[in-house]
């Protein structure tokens, strides 16, 4: 028989796909495009996604190599699928295989992949263990607007976008599982992918799910997962037994053969924008997918990113409001501004606060306290010599980590011990300068002794499965004060809490990126919708958040304390359209690192004077800088912001731009971010 040629697309930074021999054999199924083989590649054995067959290649005779295997047992994927990671290849400048192949379980990928076959078996008994009901257990009634947005959202025909608006404790949940209901009880195949923006809040939701769909296949994907299991749960997705598939930002490149609707919860979420690799928006990639597959698409958040605010209110996103709580007795706390420069912090806490959280304490209910700097002091110091804990490594301080005795560097992972004495002088008296959750939680237990003082920050929840058992403890009661970072501002449904207390938020008030007001009024509305979401209890205290602050007339804290979202967002997007900012205009960022700061500088300097520079119209191109962070890890970094008023023309000018780039020899680490979130 005549040999056919498979076109693979590899996993590597060749912008090309791969031509393999494929030789038949007798009883051996034709190979399909969507299907994984396992192909020679220099010295290795790698996956690769068949995405072309042919009678014919271009390629020499002496100089194509065979194709090793080809995994039949797993199905196809579909040609929706491939299309999807084409557009991402093509929009984020990536070759296809860096698309497609890190989308795949990794046990799909290895050269024995020796736990697919065990996996499938495993999943066929799965089959024959649901009874594949797609009718919910006991609904909650909705409100009127909670059940108008249902109505509207379960009865699209063909693509649409929902911004799904609603004040903290709206219900917002409740909307996605009654339409999710809906959907599923219309098409017997059908499949909802859910996006929660972080590994923590998924179990609180999963239980949710698997609480109101016990009927159904429910399948999990993120990056906390072990391999096995999340290849188990991506073959229960890709298969189409899972008609729930909930996940981070990575199951949006998952393989759903049915879906119908897809849900973003928290949509203005950065998490939702990988920032390694393949630098995509889960966010951004769900729309276009919707649209794909001319399905709805639902984007719930109490805080919307101006992004999305700006397609709602230039009518590309229809926009659902849910002004009330879900609780009828439940209502928005009382947001109260507390002058730090009047009322003077000890240990962190105002007078106000203290009386605040002992009232708590009296009647049972719980605080939390809200301060985004985890560890015990951010640095260390000598009021001898002006000595600090500086990272050797990068340019940061080394924070300390009290409990464990160490200093830590945050960014490149250096640990050493506190020393005894100051390095520079001997002075033995060093001092932690500033104030993290270790500290925090030190203090309040010296204040409160009788009180039940819990912490959740990335060091209390390091080992598998202890973020879902420390999120228990508070939901049992078994918490009075609960100190917390940003893993606590969202997604929990605190009913006993009543208090939220955020501490020295006033640093992104004054920072150089351009959307820190927009994050940080976004993440203290979140954490301030902890409080109250159960109703008031007869004789309990009124839900309250104090914000304490050096900056009491600060614009933003004046919207916050009215809870006026909308009001901010659009004096926000003034300012962004009078400064040509996003998103009203569009960027990419080259990076580049090297050893040296200046041989990184001076590649982006040849960068911004390259051909295609000169070529292509409509696009400013800026100075090139060092990065806010300059060095981590020993590499220095630095770089390079493009911008232009037209998305196609900026497009058009990086598939050139980045052509050249590659053909320069140089001795420097770079890529190219597409709408960088951080600048």
């Amino acid at each position: 028989m005549e040999p056919i040629y498979l076109t693979i697309a590899l996993d590597t930074p060749l912008d090309r796909l791969f031509d393999y021999r494929w030789l038949p054999e007798d009883g051996c199924p034709l190979p399909e495009i969507g299907q994984i083989a396992l192909v020679p590649f220099g010295r290795q054995e790698i996956a690769g996604l068949i995405v072309g067959i042919s009678q014919q290649t271009e390629v020499p005779a002496d100089k194509i190599k065979t194709v090793l295997a080809v995994r039949h047992q797993c199905p196809s994927l579909s040609p929706q699928w491939i299309d999807l990671c084409r557009f991402a290849a093509d929009y984020y400048q990536r070759p296809l295989g860096e698309v497609a192949i890190p989308a795949l379980p990794k046990n799909l990928r290895v050269p024995k992949a020796t736990s697919l076959d065990r996996n499938l078996k495993k999943l066929a008994k799965l089959q024959l263990a649901h009874e594949h009901d797609a009718t919910p257990n006991q609904e909650p009634i909705l409100n009127a607007e909670q059940q108008a947005a249902v109505e509207t959202i379960a009865s699209t025909a063909g693509f649409a976008s929902y911004l799904l608006y609603g004040v903290t404790g709206s219900g917002k949940t409740e909307v996605y599982l009654q339409t999710a209901a809906r959907v599923l009880a219309s098409d017997s195949q059908a499949q909802i992918l859910i996006l929660v923006p972080e590994i923590n809040l998924t179990p609180q939701l999963e239980g949710n799910i698997r609480q109101r769909f016990s009927g159904i296949q429910i399948a999990t994907l993120h990056s906390g997962m072990a391999e096995g299991e999340r290849l188990l749960h991506w073959l229960a997705a890709h298969t189409g037994e899972a008609r729930i598939v909930l996940g981070t930002r990575l199951a949006i490149l998952s393989s759903l053969p049915h879906l119908k609707m897809i849900v973003i919860d928290e949509e203005h979420d950065p998490s939702y924008k990988q920032q390694e690799g393949l630098r995509y928006s889960a966010r951004d990639l769900a729309v276009w997918r919707a649209h794909q597959l001319a399905i709805p698409v639902v984007l719930g958040s109490a805080t919307p990113s101006l992004e999305t605010w700006q397609h709602a209110k230039a009518g590309r996103y229809r926009k659902l409001e849910l002004r009330q709580r879900a609780v009828q007795s439940a209502v928005l706390p009382v947001v109260k501004i507390v002058n730090t420069e009047r009322e003077k912090p000890s240990e962190g806490l105002t007078q106000r606060l203290v009386t605040a959280i002992r009232l708590r304490l009296e009647k049972g209910e719980q605080s939390l306290l809200f301060l985004n700097r985890r560890g015990y002091a951010p640095v260390i110091h000598c009021d001898a010599c002006g000595w600090i804990s500086n990272c050797t490594r990068c340019t940061a301080h080394l924070v300390m980590h009290k409990l464990d005795k160490k200093l830590r560097c945050h960014h490149c992972g250096l640990e050493q011990r506190i020393p005894r004495n100051c390095p520079t002088c001997g002075n033995v008296d060093l001092q932690p300068l500033g104030r993290g959750t270790q500290r925090l939680e030190e203090g309040l237990k010296t204040l409160f002794p009788e009180a039940r003082v819990f912490r959740i920050d990335a060091d209390s929840t390091r080992l598998k499965g202890s973020a879902e058992a420390a999120f228990d403890t508070v939901h049992r009661g078994e918490v009075d004060i609960l100190i917390g970072t940003q893993m606590v501002a969202k997604g929990h449904d605190f009913k006993n809490l009543t208090l939220v207390a955020a501490l020295n938020p006033d640093s992104a008030l004054f920072s150089q990126d351009f959307r820190a007001s927009e994050r940080l009024f976004a993440q203290l509305m979140q954490v301030a919708g902890r409080a109250g979401r159960a109703g008031q209890k007869e004789g309990g205290n009124l839900s309250e958040v104090l914000i304490q602050t050096r900056y009491p007339d600060h614009p933003l804290y004046h919207a916050l304390m009215a809870h006026e979202y909308p009001r901010f967002a659009d004096d926000l997007l003034e300012e962004r359209q009078q400064a040509a900012m996003p998103p009203f205009i569009y960027q990419a960022l080259l990076r580049a690192e090297a050893r040296e700061l200046e041989t990184a500088i001076a590649f982006l300097q040849m960068a911004s004077q390259c051909e295609p520079v000169q070529a292509h119209v409509g696009i400013t191109m800026n100075d090139p800088i060092p990065m806010t962070m300059v060095r981590v890890h020993n590499v220095e970094r630095a770089q390079l912001l493009v911008e232009s008023n037209s998305r196609p023309a900026l497009q058009a000018f990086l598939k050139d731009w980045i052509a050249e780039l590659r053909s320069m020899k140089v001795r420097v680490k770079w890529g190219v971010e597409i709408d960088p979130v951080d600048i």
